[in-house]
């Protein structure tokens, strides 16, 4: 009983000990008015964009130093896995492609559209093999077709489809994240593949594939987005990722050489290719009315195919408070 005693005594002394150091720590953090910066949790979708640009240069450290704010970074492939985090809360800000983001609006999830990225005019193609027989979108018939589920690739796929009398249920669809698509598309276990760039180019340059021909003019436009309770407690750090996100935008239009190489050192692609895909259209993240009559477009096509369980205003989804305080007049 004695030894439990002064073992027990000796407890309670470490705990009090313990207690009496944080105390003094805590007093110490409030004398000095120290406290640990804001982590905010951007995600890079894929290997290029504004977003690669800012974090290889630096750009975000000026504006968000001035918060107390410190950035911790993640990457994805695509968007749908993304989502995933954002839901848990382990990502504040990022972009995604129309797919994920349509699906995304369609389950509730905890974000708000707060910026476009582009028109996606040429960022997106469905590509078959090159010395296949698949010469016309309506020979994908009965072919297998890979994709990543829910992502602009998808999107353009079943509008594509559409457009030429078809729908997914006349093709074997494979659903493949891009990197294990390009294995499966080099080995030629899929007869064709619906995917964004740097894919598609890099595989047409390689003469790995040729890009099938499409009825009309497909937009693909992304969007820029904030978690929902992230973005309500930190207007103004949702607001400064705005600006720097614009800063590397412009530093990619003014700069096209250099940007291709820091692309260039992150794909592992030739440079010449990536200055091609990075010419071929401008990043602008102010709403085009043609990139929301797109994203409206792709909402009623994914509704009609029952991908999302109802079609909705995708206007009455996009909040312009962040950009219009960030750029202001």
């Amino acid at each position: 009983m004695k030894e439990y005693r002064k073992h027990l005594t000796a407890v309670l002394l470490a705990i009090i000990s313990i207690a009496v150091l944080a105390g003094c720590n805590s007093d110490d953090g409030k004398a000095s008015g120290k406290s640990d910066p804001l982590k905010v949790h951007i995600a890079l979708n894929g290997k290029m964009g504004p977003l690669v640009i800012a974090k290889e240069k630096g750009l975000f450290n000026e504006e968000f130093s001035k918060l107390d704010a410190q950035i911790e970074w993640s990457e994805f492939q695509s968007g749908p896995p993304l989502l995933e985090s954002l839901a848990s809360n382990r990502v504040d800000l990022s972009f995604l492609g129309d797919g994920a983001l349509i699906a995304g609006i369609d389950k509730n999830l905890p974000f708000e559209v707060i910026a476009q990225t582009g028109r996606g005019e040429s960022s997106v193609r469905i590509l078959a093999q090159a010395e296949g027989n698949i010469k016309q979108i309506e020979d994908l018939k009965g072919k297998t077709v890979g994709v990543a589920s829910g992502t602009t690739g998808h999107v353009y796929l079943i509008k594509a489809l559409k457009a030429h009398g078809l729908t997914t249920d006349d093709i074997k669809l494979i659903n493949l994240q891009p990197d294990d698509a390009q294995a499966a598309f080099e080995t030629k276990k899929l007869d064709a593949w619906a995917i964004w760039n740097p894919y598609y180019l890099n595989n047409i340059e390689k003469g790995n594939a040729v890009a099938l021909k499409v009825k009309g003019k497909i937009l693909a436009p992304g969007a820029i987005i904030a978690r929902n309770g992230f973005a309500k407690a930190h207007p103004e750090i949702v607001e400064a990722y705005l600006k720097v996100y614009k800063k590397a935008a412009d530093w990619q239009i003014e700069h096209p050489d250099e940007a291709s190489e820091i692309y260039s050192k992150d794909t592992k692609l030739p440079v010449s290719t990536v200055r091609t895909i990075i010419t071929a259209e401008k990043p602008n993240i102010f709403f085009t009315e043609d990139a929301i009559k797109a994203q409206q477009e792709s909402i009623d096509t994914l509704a009609g195919v029952g991908y999302i369980k109802k079609s909705f205003n995708f206007k009455n989804q996009i909040n312009n408070e962040y950009i219009d305080e960030a750029f202001k007049k």
